[in-house]
């Protein structure tokens, strides 16, 4: 793993916070991927299937708080209590916005500057209220949470359904030798049905040229689903750069 230098996260989230960076910092890449060879042997793969894992729980997380506060808020709107909770929410979703910069930071390798922070202008607990429901970061970092969830699902099913067949029929010769040892197949079981002629059909793998086959096509599996990885995590790596950047 490429050290990475992260960018300062000069975000101030205690009220009434104030400053400007006169040089902002662009979002680069701390590490680049390997080639299409190198890849499902990577550590930098690895670390992208970890995030597309890792990524659903923190979105529920996010999605449940940012729907929860917004209708909530929403609700209240035409009472006292309705600002104070949008408000709460620009300042809940700045929140997992760093936590999101952090883990694309740290396992796919983009660094992201943090937002400006925000400006109380007005003195008192109503200006920190105004200042937060002004705050432009804080609402597209709750744009995130909403926009990013489904596609959080989406990465999660793919990832773990292609990983998984990928190395299970490359591995198969390995552990051909199970089903007719402890079961009643000849090997793997592609399909068995039987047709409108009462005529059974059933096909497994079984043959030298058949395991290799599988074998074979479970191997390119492998290094395609590393490629597949890595262009679901580049949608992450522009949802960050461009809503939770600056």
């Amino acid at each position: 793993m490429s050290s990475s230098r992260s960018t300062r996260d000069h975000e101030w989230d205690v009220l009434g916070g104030h400053g400007d960076d006169p040089h902002p910092a662009r979002a680069h890449r701390t590490e680049y991927p390997p080639a299409f060879w190198q890849a499902p042997f990577s550590a930098h793969y690895y670390r992208e299937v970890g995030y597309a894992l890792t990524a659903l729980p923190v979105a529920i997380a996010g999605f449940a708080a940012a729907i929860t506060l917004f209708c909530f808020g929403l609700g209240t709107f035409l009472t006292a209590l309705g600002l104070p909770v949008l408000a709460g929410l620009t300042t809940v979703s700045r929140g997992f916005g760093r936590l999101e910069r952090a883990r694309v930071r740290g396992m796919l390798g983009l660094d992201v500057p943090a937002p400006k922070p925000v400006r109380q202008v007005r003195p008192g607990g109503w200006g920190a209220i105004t200042a937060r429901l002004a705050d432009g970061a804080g609402w597209k970092a709750a744009l995130h949470q909403v926009v990013m969830f489904p596609w959080a699902i989406f990465s999660f099913t793919m990832t773990l359904v292609f990983l998984v067949l990928g190395w299970v029929m490359a591995l198969y010769p390995v552990y051909h030798w199970v089903f007719p040892a402890y079961t009643s197949w000849r090997g793997y079981r592609v399909f068995d049905y039987t047709d409108s002629h009462h005529v059974q059909h059933v096909y497994y793998i079984e043959g030298t040229w058949q395991i290799a086959a599988f074998s074979a096509a479970g191997l390119l599996l492998v290094f395609l689903t590393a490629q597949l990885v890595r262009g679901l995590t580049n949608v992450n790596r522009a949802a960050a750069q461009g809503l939770l950047g600056r």
